[in-house]
């Protein structure tokens, strides 16, 4: 959350001169899945008994294949014990005595197992049954039977074809439970769409009363719910239903919800799903989910397909396919296009879809016929604010106390979703005091929470240190008092929370405009801290080097952006070109780029020293009731330094809106008739004592 310019940071250099904490994030490594195991276990298993004729593992014991040439060595050297002989298959097994194991397996008993055999093709059943008579007669063998069971219909069975069907379902099974395919339907619905679909919309349960603010972006999707409520309306006047809508905005704004409450409130089928649901391993799938999902959403028309993020599919396509291209990718999209705007029709489907990068989508996406509009869902403006807090206001328990008036303008470049985030953490946080209710100073303390992070009040500092950075604060909130322009002061505090040892809060003014004046005493006021411990200390420190990088981008942007130097006016060298490796001005402009950001933030610096100078009685007071209390409010600076003598934007604003508001009230009938009667009680009293 990029909500930076309502606090300033002071940060000091750590004992081994690292300036920042780089937190680089560990590589994850791949999860391990046991069904990867269990399938390589089972596939080895059957190789075994394969190659083994299944003996490994049915507990027959160790078995050999040798020719009759060594088997009738084994014979004359005493190994034999007996003899089986099968006339069907011609084959024999010659089972070993156990002294002799190690001699033919080359293993011990227990590693062979029980009963190991050699098994021989032979010949003639004849000469074979002589020489087994003699080698009898002989000593050399105790005996021989005949085994005549015709086994070759079941041993090829057994043996050929069970292994094979068993890889098959095996294989089947794991595209089922790892190739990924379509919920429930494996390798055979792979292509199928993975969309998740209601019905109805409003069995979702939201309608356009749960999305606070956001008015504008309201009205243009209510007309998309009067196109499916009352098509005949529009299409008797020869216009069309609009193929599709491209909601644009911040992440948290409140584009997803936006969606369904059109849903909700058209009472029409309704798909979701993410455009990461068309990326898969499989090529052609995703362009076979997209037809999938608008062949369901024809049958069911009228209705709305909603895709989340639909830059991970409508990404521009590369001009050049050997930088990068992906071919899968743009597939995916060229069916999205055929299916917005083919030589088909989809009467009656309307395409919703969300994201935060529109920069990043294919241009033949966002042309008229495909998304016709683009609906702008920006981060909620101060009234907006206000009205979100209402909403998720609504199951939390709070006292009197609360104030929802400053805590809309406490939250400046906060989302939707950050606001959630607010009303949620002050619950946690009055249940972590086991308070009953949840009070303003709980709302205050979420807030502080997700901005600056956790208090560590565990963190040992000198009094010096302590001292220099009172000091840095104190001289921040002493610029920002007496600049009219300046973001007015909520708190001052040199706790260390985060990454920073000691912060200043501020309410920024949300300007539609802003004017150079403005950009100065804002960039006057940043430079403050380090003005004042030049000043008061004798030296400066690395705790401005948050303060300095804001000023630089600040006088950097409004040189080279805004027009606003004296040797550069009225020129923008803004260049919004990706990957664009060459600067659009020469070496010369960027020597007086350079120049004029060198002098500006200077002149501000020396102006702030000035200040700085003319109060320092004040700011002496302030730094040390900082250093006594460690968190200061505006109303103690308002004590020092006296009332401001200028009214924030965000009062007026609130002091209009008031305004506006008893007018309307004024207006009704009924405060109408209250009010005349109560001017006319006041007459009759008035002519009375007369």
């Amino acid at each position: 959350m990029n909500v930076s310019h309502n606090k300033h940071f002071y940060r000091i250099m750590d004992k081994n001169n690292n300036h920042f904490n780089n937190n680089e994030e560990q590589p994850k490594m791949p999860r391990f899945n046991m069904n990867w195991f269990y399938g390589i276990a089972i596939i080895i298993a059957l190789v075994l008994f394969y190659m083994g004729n299944g003996d490994s593992l049915a507990g027959g014991g160790g078995s050999q294949i040798a020719t009759y040439t060594k088997f009738k060595q084994y014979v004359a050297k005493g190994y034999a014990k007996s003899v089986v002989i099968n006339k069907n298959d011609s084959k024999l097994k010659l089972y070993i005595k156990e002294k002799n194991i190690q001699d033919v397996f080359h293993m011990n008993a227990k590693q062979v197992g029980q009963n190991p055999y050699v098994s021989v093709e032979f010949g003639s059943v004849d000469g074979l049954e002589r020489y087994l008579t003699s080698a009898q007669q002989q000593g050399k063998l105790v005996d021989f039977s005949y085994d005549n069971k015709d086994s070759s219909v079941m041993t090829h069975l057994l043996f050929n074809v069970l292994p094979w069907v068993f890889i098959l379902f095996l294989t089947l099974w794991f595209l089922r439970r790892m190739g990924g395919g379509a919920t429930g339907g494996g390798v055979f619905s792979v292509g199928k769409s993975k969309a998740r679909m209601y019905e109805k919309g409003n069995d979702l349960g939201i309608t356009f009363k749960d999305v606070a603010g956001q008015a504008g972006a309201k009205q243009e999707v209510q007309e998309i719910v009067e196109f499916l409520k009352n098509p005949k309306k529009y299409t008797e006047l020869g216009g069309k239903i609009p193929k599709g809508a491209l909601l644009v905005g911040p992440p948290g704004t409140g584009k997803t919800l936006l969606a369904k409450a059109v849903a909700g409130e058209a009472g029409v089928p309704f798909f979701s799903m993410s455009g990461s649901d068309f990326v898969e391993m499989f090529v052609g799938v995703g362009a076979s989910r997209v037809r999938d999902v608008f062949h369901q959403a024809k049958e069911k028309a009228p209705c709305i397909i909603f895709i989340d993020e639909i830059d991970a599919v409508g990404r521009a396509r590369s001009k050049n396919p050997s930088m990068g291209g992906n071919d899968e990718r743009e597939n995916t999209l060229n069916a999205l296009l055929t299916e917005m705007d083919g030589f088909g029709t989809n009467s009656g489907v309307i395409v919703l879809a969300a994201t935060n990068r529109a920069d990043m989508l294919d241009k033949a996406l966002l042309r008229a016929g495909r998304f016709d509009r683009q609906i702008n869902v920006d981060l909620p403006d101060l009234q907006e604010r206000k009205e979100i807090f209402q909403v998720h206001l609504k199951p939390v328990k709070t006292d009197n106390s609360l104030d929802i008036d400053f805590l809309a303008r406490q939250t400046p470049g906060f989302s939707g979703a950050d606001i959630a985030n607010v009303c949620n953490e002050a619950a946690l946080i009055a249940a972590r005091h086991d308070s009953k209710t949840v009070s303003k100073q709980d709302f205050l303390d979420a807030v502080d929470r997700i901005i600056g992070g956790l208090e560590k009040k565990t963190k040992v500092m000198t009094a010096t240190e302590k001292r220099t950075i009172a000091i840095h604060e104190a001289g921040h909130a002493t610029i920002s008092w007496f600049c009219e322009h300046a973001n007015p002061l909520v708190k001052v505090s040199i706790v260390p929370r985060g990454q920073a040892l000691g912060a200043a809060w501020y309410l920024p003014e949300e300007r539609q405009i802003t004017t150079k004046e403005q950009m100065l005493d804002e960039m006057c006021a940043l430079l403050g801290g380090r003005a004042a411990e030049e000043l008061f200390t004798g030296h400066i420190s690395t705790g401005a080097m948050n303060d300095l990088e804001r000023a630089t981008k600040s006088a950097f942007g409004m040189i080279a952006y805004a027009g606003m130097s004296d040797k550069l006016p009225n020129i923008c060298y803004y260049n919004n070109q990706e990957y664009q490796f060459q600067r659009p001005y020469s070496e010369t402009t960027a020597k007086i780029m350079d120049d004029e950001v060198l002098k500006m933030i200077n002149e501000q610096y020396d102006r702030a020293k000035r200040i700085l100078t003319e109060h320092q009685k004040g700011h002496e007071e302030l730094a040390n009731l900082l250093i006594t209390r460690e968190v200061i409010f505006a109303e103690d600076v308002e004590r020092i330094f006296g009332k401001r003598p200028w009214v924030s934007r965000s009062q007026e604003i609130f002091d209009d809106n008031a305004k506006l508001r008893d007018d309307k009230v004024k207006e009704l009938p009924e405060v109408k008739e209250a009010m005349e009667a109560h001017d006319k009680m006041k007459k009759e009293t008035e002519n009375k004592e007369n």
